[in-house]
């Protein structure tokens, strides 16, 4: 491959390694903005109930008060009512409640604390409002409805007050809620409650009031307008639109907000809470991003600099292979006197050691180059990788130093233990990827065949779960040990399994479970291990060339990935073969030496 191309393939690997760390920091923003957005609703929401609530018990106490209240009692009994009008005045002003009055028993205002403004609901006939029925019924009601005379929404709240002979009138107090809506906008977003039957009642957004979040039944639609519950409300669906666990508003308020719902105590109300998200989810999304392209950064960098060692070191290479030619090209010029028969030996046995000297220096750089583009493949995992446990080690910090604030040293201490284990997590992954592209050398030694295995796959879990294989892998003994080296039976492992991995992707649809499966067994001295697959398999013909250089049934493959394989075996004295059959999958079976 020459060099430009070479640098074009780099690029596209750099550009779609930085596409996918994009997409994968920009889902995880989302998430934890959204998670955020979550715990601040669930917080404001109390909040907003507690407003409400205070306000409610403080406004039903009052009723409870003032049928006990002597001067209600006389008024009834056919006393003058303006001191009682006085009086109701006084209290709805120190309470700051919207009106307080009193009706007979037949419905009619008789006292009120608004006897002085235009609008007072002195002798004006209440005996249609559910709140007086059921009061007169029941002894006490709530109701939340639009004021017939005032025209302003509130919670008329009653009790009736008896006497020797039964019923004499009702205490109302109508609460109106301006100050808890104020409140409310104090706390961010858009808060709103509704009643049973989805109308919305109070709202932070005045144009939702008397909408409903579901259209209502005609039969119910019916009673509210016989009522005159909510006036001439149009009961309108509120312009809502469900987008999973979002919600886009429409109209006033525009936007898209997270709802929490929660249900507001010893009432049959709903407060809903709308949060907005976008900006949130923008801010976590630049923040991860940019993380990802402070990870990506420096690997992309190193990545250039190998290679651009690697071509420079191959240029030298093939200068000095031409002065080596020059050079014997002169000898054999100056020696051509010599006879022809010793001239063809000499130059017969000085061809073969060239021969020799290039296939063993190409074995070694193929069996080089092998690794590392299988290092490279996984390279692009990476980030999504450490990037996981780089969240969590911001988040553990974060709780770590606001429990220091609060002087909790323990829970604190405990948040920094999970940093740690998260660290010596990355640095298990990075370590395990810097043995893989060591070169292998030296002498044969005893290497635990659990740990090689579960090198290789660590280096494979990135395309594994790409391609939704789970591999099944046969438990293997701790004590188990073959002779070897450790990166070279890893690198030939994660040939044979990504080798298995493509031969799945061919398939039309999902191969039979287990796809892949990884088997061991013991025989005296010697170890066994198989990988094998459900793939589509492979005629007598293609097997019988698959340890032949230069033969490959892939249309972009070398055909030395196996023939490098079944090198390392055998340097390593054990044997790898392979059994296919067409349309069923193959196994190939390495049989190496047990370390005692």
């Amino acid at each position: 491959m020459s060099g430009r191309r070479l640098w074009l393939t780099f690029v596209l690997v750099a550009v779609l390694a930085s596409v996918a760390a994009f997409a994968v920091a920009a889902d995880l923003g989302r998430s934890r903005a959204v998670a955020t957005v979550r715990a601040a609703a669930a917080n404001a929401s109390t909040l907003a109930i507690a407003v409400l609530r205070g306000e409610l018990e403080k406004q039903r106490a009052l009723p409870l008060i003032l049928v006990r209240d002597p001067d209600v009692r006389s008024v009834l009994a056919g006393a003058d009512p303006q001191g009682l009008d006085i009086k109701l005045e006084d209290i709805a002003r120190e309470t700051r409640t919207a009106v307080i009055y009193l009706l007979d028993r037949s419905g009619v205002t008789i006292a009120a604390s608004n006897w002085r403004e235009p609008t007072s609901f002195v002798g004006s006939g209440y005996a249609f409002r559910d709140y007086f029925t059921q009061a007169m019924a029941q002894g006490g009601a709530e109701q939340f409805a639009l004021g017939t005379v005032s025209n302003r929404p509130g919670l008329y709240i009653t009790r009736r007050v008896d006497g020797a002979d039964g019923p004499v009138g009702v205490v109302v107090v109508k609460v109106e809620f301006d100050r808890v809506e104020a409140d409310w906008r104090a706390l961010g977003g858009e808060t709103y409650v509704t009643d049973a039957r989805g109308v919305v009642l109070l709202s932070t957004v005045v144009d939702w009031r008397f909408h409903v979040e579901a259209p209502l039944a005609p039969d119910a639609a019916q009673e509210i307008r016989r009522t005159l519950q909510f006036g001439a409300a149009p009961l309108e669906p509120l312009p809502f639109t469900a987008e999973g666990d979002m919600v886009a508003v429409t109209g006033a308020a525009a936007g898209r907000y997270l709802a929490t719902r929660t249900p507001v105590p010893t009432t049959q109300w709903q407060l809903e809470l709308l949060l907005p998200v976008e900006h949130a989810v923008r801010s976590a999304r630049g923040q991860f991003q940019a993380i990802a392209a402070l990870l990506l950064m420096p690997g992309l960098a190193l990545a250039a600099l190998l290679l651009r060692r690697r071509q420079r070191a191959f240029a030298r290479h093939r200068r000095e292979a031409r002065i080596k030619a020059e050079l014997e090209t002169r000898v054999q010029e100056r020696t051509a006197a010599l006879a022809g028969a010793n001239a063809r030996l000499t130059q017969e046995i000085t061809e073969r050691a060239r021969a020799q000297e290039r296939l063993s220096d190409a074995r070694e750089e193929l069996a080089k180059a092998n690794r590392l583009a299988t290092l490279g493949q996984v390279t692009a995992g990476v980030a999504h990788e450490i990037n996981q446990p780089l969240a969590a080690i911001r988040t553990y910090a974060e709780n770590a130093r606001a429990l220091l604030k609060r002087r909790d040293g323990e829970a604190a201490a405990g948040a920094l233990d999970k940093v740690v284990a998260l660290t010596e997590r990355i640095g298990a992954i990075t370590e395990t990827l810097r043995g893989f592209a060591r070169r292998g050398n030296g002498a044969l030694e005893p290497v635990p065949l659990a740990e090689a295995i579960a090198g290789a796959l660590m280096i494979l879990d990135v395309p594994l779960r790409q391609a939704g294989i789970a591999p099944l892998v046969e438990a293997v003994p701790p004590d188990l040990r073959v002779m070897g080296r450790r990166v070279e039976l890893e690198q030939v492992l994660v040939n044979l399994m990504r080798n298995a991995i493509e031969a799945l992707g061919t398939l039309p649809q999902p191969a039979q479970e287990p796809p892949l499966a990884l088997g061991i067994g013991v025989a005296g001295e010697s170890v066994t291990l198989t990988v094998a697959d459900r793939g589509p398999g492979m005629t007598g013909e293609e097997v019988a060339a698959l340890f032949i250089p230069f033969r490959s049934s892939k249309s972009k493959g070398l055909g030395l990935g196996l023939v490098i394989c079944h090198d390392i075996v055998a340097r390593f004295g054990g044997t790898l073969t392979a059994a296919c059959r067409p349309g069923e999958g193959c196994v190939f079976t390495i049989v190496l030496k047990r370390a005692v």
